[in-house]
């Protein structure tokens, strides 16, 4: 299956989702279609050997909507879209101002003393509202009638029609001065102004996408040929050669060939110190190059570099539905027909039943149709994720999702992972013991040329104790690790093993030798490894890996938002014992295998939502058994793709933040779908005439406009205000 995202224009409420949503879901080849309204996209899962991404966007054009690919991040996007749907509402709406604002005025100020010729007069200027400001509502509305629909569009279309052509009938046959051509034309005036505002404040929620991929460089230095030449970034290729100078960015990803300097990673970690970058080591396209030059060999370019990534990560994260989505999708579905028939009631019941007259009952029934609109209810959610998610991005705290949102705001215990985790994965060797007739060198060179096949952060230390110390690692062979225990090779014939305490006694082999030196190894809170033979253990070696400072703090916080905590590990019991007594964990699992992780996750989710934080390699099952994986990785390709929430700066203190963003997040996404129900819950009835056997007052269909139109703009700007709020 492959993904592809599409831009759709044209559409105006949430009823506009559901119908696409339906209709690519119908579609051949397509497994899953998720539609944006907030973002204005679609994203769509398919089987590329039956359809294709032209396929997509022509099963989005036959529903009537405008619909093109959105092109993978390689340079600054242009906001030609954007721009040119504004330009069109800006020019509706001076058009629709134009004539609607003079009729007003005749409407309301010279209705006891009427101008001669003053109800064709505003035929006149109603007219070209109703047809031209307005055509897109037709367009929309006969769109959802032919696919046996209805949306915004329809209401609008219904209400305005009504109030038109009933005043041309007035004007026609009755030359009755009351006629409602003002009412019509400045309804559609004032809904195409709130789409105007609706259309900057949600660009506005996108702005974290926005600058980030303003950041994409234009040009870099290539070295060809010995000679230094400037070209387009999108012209480099992976294995070139770049020069960096001071104060210019990074061009694309890749490793320093030459060189020493300090990079400001902010846009990438949202850590704001420099990081100082040698020779060998990795870097990352956009970031800015603060002091001296370097040259560097391309890895990435294009789309696979980490910004592009990013981006792509943090828009199919605003893409992704939350949960308490479903409920605003349920009420949509049926809102529109419901509001119609309310309309139809309403105006039979003042017209038939109370005996009110024809305009009086019009003016009602309009009132419903174009009070009533699902765009607030449809804006809710998505543009509160689109703003937490960007304002995690902008922290170096990358949220996949609506789903990962909003579990993570309801967690109640988390989890964590040891080693890399609440240790900074950097272990060091600090102390050996070798068995009575055994050379420690000799030990030291066999149990480097055993780990020199593993990738564990403990036998990259034993390969830097044995470089450190001079030692050349033995060749080995028939190299083999065992998951979370230890690995095991052949070296001159004779088969080695190196791990934990459990894995060498788990393979029949006598450890009583080492038993005291290692309780007291153990004692101090450290790591050991054992080295043995297939008869008996050799040596011993004591590692011990410094605690994040920031990890008790962390945990701190963490119990005072009321979550409970513990460490499962595959370290031994002492070890995990000084870990939590140094961090202030409540409990812990110690000797615990990857596999049996998975296990301890599922005990704890009886009593509520879990999340794990792991270091996004080696705790692949735990992060999936748990309700939310958290991977630690400074932006690494495995913590990216491991985790639903992923710490780009490597902190630990991003963890409480992430959370308290999650909670706020959701806090506005309630608040916003309460006051979406409690307008359309009291706007309603207001519309319908409910007060006026009390107060003799019925709602104008132009304040009922701007009510419609106000009440899509509120939500989305209390989605932006999210962004004054401390996490």
């Amino acid at each position: 299956m492959e993904k592809v995202v599409i831009k759709v224009i044209g559409m105006h409420c949430e009823s506009c989702v559901k119908l696409i949503e339906k209709a690519l879901g119908k579609a051949d080849g397509v497994d899953g279609a998720v539609v944006n309204f907030a973002a204005g996209k679609a994203s769509i899962t398919y089987d590329p050997l039956v359809t294709d991404p032209a396929k997509l966007v022509r099963e989005i054009e036959k529903k009537g909507f405008g619909a093109r690919l959105v092109e993978s991040a390689y340079a600054a996007k242009t906001d030609k879209a954007y721009h040119d749907e504004l330009r069109g509402l800006r020019r509706r709406l001076i058009t629709g101002a134009f004539f609607a604002v003079p009729a007003l005025v005749l409407g309301m100020f010279f209705m006891q003393d009427p101008l001669p010729y003053q109800g064709y007069l505003l035929w006149i200027l109603a007219t070209p509202v109703q047809f031209y400001v307005g055509k897109e509502f037709y367009q929309g509305a006969w769109i959802a009638l032919r696919n046996r629909s209805s949306t915004m569009d329809t209401l609008v279309a219904l209400g305005t029609s009504a109030a038109y052509f009933f005043s041309v009938y007035l004007v026609l046959f009755e030359g009755a001065s009351d006629q409602y051509f003002e009412a019509s034309a400045v309804l559609i005036t004032l809904v195409i102004l709130g789409k105007y505002l609706e259309a900057v404040s949600k660009h506005r929620t996108s702005e974290a996408i926005n600058r980030l991929e303003k950041l994409f460089p234009k040009e870099a230095s290539v070295i060809r040929n010995g000679i230094e030449v400037k070209v387009p970034v999108e012209e480099i290729d992976p294995g070139e050669i770049l020069l960096v100078r001071p104060g210019e960015q990074v061009p694309v990803d890749g490793e320093i060939v030459r060189g020493t300097t300090t990079l400001d990673e902010s846009m990438i970690t949202g850590e704001s110190n420099p990081v100082l970058r040698r020779e060998g080591e990795e870097v990352i396209g956009s970031t800015i190059n603060r002091e001296g030059s370097f040259t560097m060999k391309v890895t990435r370019t294009g789309s696979e570099t980490m910004l592009a990534r990013i981006i792509r990560l943090v828009e199919d994260a605003q893409m992704r539905k939350a949960p308490v989505q479903r409920f605003a999708d349920r009420v949509s579905s049926w809102f529109v027909p419901s509001v119609i028939v309310f309309a139809c009631v309403t105006f039979i019941l003042w017209y038939a039943v109370l005996g009110k007259e024809f305009g009086f009952a019009l003016v009602a029934a309009v009132s419903v149709l174009v009070i009533a609109c699902p765009c607030a209810l449809g804006l809710a959610t998505p543009t509160a994720i689109m703003v937490g998610t960007g304002m995690g991005a902008r922290e170096g705290i990358l949220i996949k999702g609506g789903d990962a949102l909003e579990i993570a705001g309801g967690l109640r215990h988390i989890v964590f992972d040891k080693t890399g985790t609440l240790t900074k994965a950097a272990p060091l060797v600090t102390a050996m013991n070798v068995r009575e007739g055994y050379d420690e060198r000799e030990c030291l060179r066999l149990a480097a040329g055993i780990e020199q096949g593993s990738e564990h952060p403990l036998a990259k230390a034993l390969l830097g104790k044995a470089e450190a110390s001079n030692v050349l690692p033995a060749e080995t062979e028939e190299f083999r690790a065992i998951t979370g225990r230890g690995a095991e090779g052949l070296i001159d014939g004779r088969r080695y093993l190196i791990g934990s305490l459990r894995y060498i006694r788990e393979m029949g082999i006598e450890t009583e030798y080492f038993r005291q030196v290692s309780e007291t190894f153990e004692a101090d809170g450290q790591t050991v490894v054992m080295l043995a033979d297939s008869g008996k253990a050799l040596a011993v070696f004591a590692l011990s890996d410094a605690l994040r400072h920031e990890a008790g703090e962390t945990i701190s916080r963490l119990h005072e938002m009321g979550l409970s905590t513990s460490m499962v590990t595959g370290d031994n019991e002492r070890v995990a014992r000084a870990i939590a007594r140094k961090t202030g964990l409540k409990a812990y699992r110690a000797g615990v295998l990857p596999a049996e992780k998975a296990a301890y996750i599922e005990k704890i989710q009886e009593k509520g939502k879990v999340a794990m934080v792991g270091d996004g390699i080696n705790d692949a099952p735990a992060l999936a058994r748990a309700d939310i994986g958290i991977a630690m990785g400074a932006g690494t390709d495995v913590a990216m793709e491991a985790g639903d929430i992923v710490f780009m700066r490597n902190d630990l203190s991003s963890l409480p933040r992430a959370i308290q963003l999650s909670r706020l997040t959701m806090q506005r996404i309630r608040l916003n779908m309460f006051w979406a129900l409690f307008y359309n819950t009291v706007g309603i009835p207001v519309a319908a005439g409910l007060l006026y056997p009390w107060t003799g007052w019925l709602l104008n269909p132009m304040i009922a406009g701007g009510a419609m139109a106000m009440s899509s703009i509120s939500v989305v700007l209390s989605s932006l205000l999210l962004k004054l709020k401390k996490f």
